[in-house]
């Protein structure tokens, strides 16, 4: 017999998985819980039981999906990779994780610019990450002489940057230059590579 803990995390989950696909459909601003709930399979007030609203419901979703990156960002930060294996898999891990979550930087936007004090304590509770070490190896390449000296901090800033905007720009890029779904994908996928050459182009003094 199944107890009623574990119906209601089916339950729970099935909720979290309809929204993930509303919230990547329409984005946080467009997302409504009517629509969550016709998704889901149930009434609203079932959906208003579990989260009491909109912004619970993309928090426990955005949540999940930050913990999923979070601690691979941390292994790969931690390792003892050189720079340019770092550099690379923190490129390409990043881009894939916006692939299967592609409303992550829209609501991360959103919170930045509507609810910055909540995204700060969401960050400081549980972002247990310090790249002291990546960063140490970055000075060490500056004062030995073979980087450019650029902060360690740009340099990362640098790079989750340049990550995250295709997806924030998708719409305009669709706009100006005629990228459909398809075209968008071999865009994202061509810019791993390129952008860890560029990257490391512009990281190595000449």
């Amino acid at each position: 017999m199944i107890n009623n803990s574990v119906l209601e995390t089916e339950a729970e989950n099935k909720i979290k998985e309809a929204a993930r696909k509303i919230f990547h459909r329409r984005g946080f601003d467009g997302a409504r819980m009517q629509e969550i709930a016709d998704e889901a399979q149930i009434n609203k007030a079932m959906l208003h039981y579990y989260f009491r609203s909109k912004d619970k419901l993309f928090e426990a979703v955005f949540k999940e999906a930050a913990m999923k990156l979070f601690p691979v960002v941390i292994l790969i930060i931690e390792s003892d990779l050189d720079v340019d294996e770092k550099i690379k898999k923190l490129i390409h891990n990043y881009i894939d994780f916006i692939i299967d979550n592609p409303y992550v930087p829209g609501f991360v936007l959103h919170e930045l610019t509507q609810n910055p004090e909540r995204m700060k304590h969401f960050v400081a509770s549980n972002v247990l990450m310090r790249p002291q070490k990546f960063f140490s190896q970055i000075q060490e390449g500056i004062d030995s002489g073979k980087y450019i000296p650029i902060a360690p901090l740009q340099l990362m800033v640098t790079i989750v940057a340049s990550c995250i905007f295709p997806f924030v720009a998708k719409p305009m890029l669709h706009t100006l230059f005629g990228l459909d779904q398809d075209d968008f994908g071999e865009f994202i996928e061509q810019r791993k590579e390129q952008m860890t050459q560029f990257i490391l182009n512009g990281l190595y003094k000449k």
